[in-house]
């Protein structure tokens, strides 16, 4: 069974850069579709990007041109890199391993979370 764990996060100006990582073990790491997703108070959670193994990628909109997700399959490692933040992009940040049911994103295991916080 994969487990996933998240890295990174912190305390950013609006403006700065973040970049998030994310070691998966336990299970074959190109079996996944890697995600993450954030979750801001009071607010539902969201699916902030994706990536196949072969290295398709899809972001949500608010953060496209923004965000950047990548993975090194040989470090079993996905990575979230975020530049130009904004105070909405506050959350705790979630890493996933899943696959895909019915063309949409499946998450299997989560990790922990990791706080964001974009604030002058």
């Amino acid at each position: 069974q994969v487990q996933v764990v998240e890295s990174g996060g912190g305390l950013v100006q609006p403006g700065g850069s973040l970049r998030l990582s994310c070691v998966a073990s336990g299970s074959i790491f190109g079996l996944f579709v890697m995600g993450w997703y954030r979750q801001a108070p009071g607010k539902q959670r969201e699916l902030v990007a994706t990536i196949t193994n072969g290295g398709r990628t899809t972001y949500l909109d608010s953060v496209k041109g923004r965000f950047t997700i990548s993975r090194d399959n040989a470090k079993s490692t996905v990575y979230l890199q975020m530049n130009s933040l904004k105070p909405e992009d506050t959350a705790v940040y979630y890493c996933t391993a899943g696959g895909t049911a019915r063309g949409s994103y499946a998450p299997g295991a989560w990790g922990q979370g990791t706080q964001v916080t974009v604030s002058s």
